[in-house]
């Protein structure tokens, strides 16, 4: 045996371990402030380059500008908050009529057996049909008047409300709920400390969508029969050809659409901050 053992040479700076990349992110959602004001500004620009360029028809495709001064117009000589008081009015009852029933429905349909096997079929059989085609029968029941309108908005709040929080309530993971059973927690300790907790995310993503219904139907219902109201205005505007006034009528939709998102997304900022 030899007295001495060769010494191991030291390990080279390219033969170390690497530390390795932390690679749980879990999708996190990264904020990016400017860059939804970057693609307005981008497709804005685009569109009024296009009409200066005469490449469309200022009376088929009005350029921005033109817009923006008809709905200076709107503000200036009042038709603007006039016909917005009114849809927001019957959005505002609509869907809080449908929502509060649908979800109502909805949790029955989740927590009970008996309200699921009667809920999913009628609920599978009445949610396809289209709600602005009821509405001369909602009209023959409850006039020309705001009930109708209140009932057509409703009505299509109510079904999709049903099918997220029935879906939402199911998707709750059932080992959470046996586990509080097996502690003995009262079953509305465990309703409201598990099951509405788990559930909210998928109730909050169902009042995104019913709002945007909600907003497509007051529209419909005013173009039918409505004195004032966004939907009434932008009618009015197409059978007069004033598609500048149309535009700014539609821009009007589209920033109540967003600022009903934004409302929505504060609220879930607050409500599910344990996410």
């Amino acid at each position: 045996m030899p007295d001495s053992l060769p010494l191991a040479a030291p390990a080279s700076p390219a033969s170390a371990p690497q530390p390795v990349r932390f690679r749980g992110g879990g999708f996190t959602v990264r904020r990016h402030p400017l860059a939804a004001l970057a693609a307005f500004a981008i497709l804005v620009g685009v569109w009024e380059g296009a009409s200066r360029l005469g490449l469309a028809s200022p009376l088929f495709l009005p350029p921005p500008s033109a817009v923006g001064a008809a709905l200076a117009g709107m503000v200036a000589d009042g038709s603007l908050w006039l016909n917005l008081k009114a849809s927001l009015m019957r959005i505002g009852v609509g869907w809080t009529l449908g929502t509060l029933g649908g979800m109502l429905v909805g949790f029955a349909m989740g927590i009970g057996s008996l309200a699921r096997a009667v809920g999913v079929p009628l609920v599978s059989a009445f949610f396809p049909i289209p709600k602005i085609a009821l509405l001369p029968l909602f009209i023959l029941w409850f006039g020309i008047g705001e009930p109708s309108k209140f009932a057509t908005i409703g009505f299509g709040v109510f079904f999709p409300t049903v099918i997220a929080t029935y879906s939402a309530i199911d998707a709750v993971p059932r080992n959470l709920i046996r586990m509080a059973q097996s502690f003995g927690l009262p079953w509305r300790s465990i309703l409201r400390s598990i099951v509405l907790p788990g559930a909210l995310p998928g109730i909050l993503a169902g009042f995104r969508i019913t709002a945007s219904i909600a907003l497509i139907l007051v529209v419909a219902a005013e173009m039918i029969g409505a004195e004032y109201g966004i939907g009434a205005f932008v009618l009015m505007a197409g059978n007069l050809m004033q598609t500048d006034t149309l535009l700014a009528g539609v821009l009007v939709l589209s920033l109540m659409g967003l600022t009903i998102g934004t409302v929505l997304s504060v609220l879930e900022r607050r409500l599910l901050k344990w996410r």
